[in-house]
């Protein structure tokens, strides 16, 4: 998550409570969020201004 964030240029605390609304999929590791790379990098394709 903390990876995430940094990539996006959003703090942690916004990116935790932003995600679902964003439409981001997450993937819970025993107390832990992931997000999956190629599902990030698809959700910013589809945010892409031509």
């Amino acid at each position: 998550m903390e990876e995430t964030a940094e990539r996006l240029r959003v703090s942690k605390s916004t990116f935790y409570s932003k995600w679902r609304e964003w439409g981001l999929k997450g993937i819970r590791v025993g107390r832990h969020l992931r997000f999956r790379e190629r599902n990030v990098e698809s959700w910013l394709e589809r945010r892409e201004i031509n």
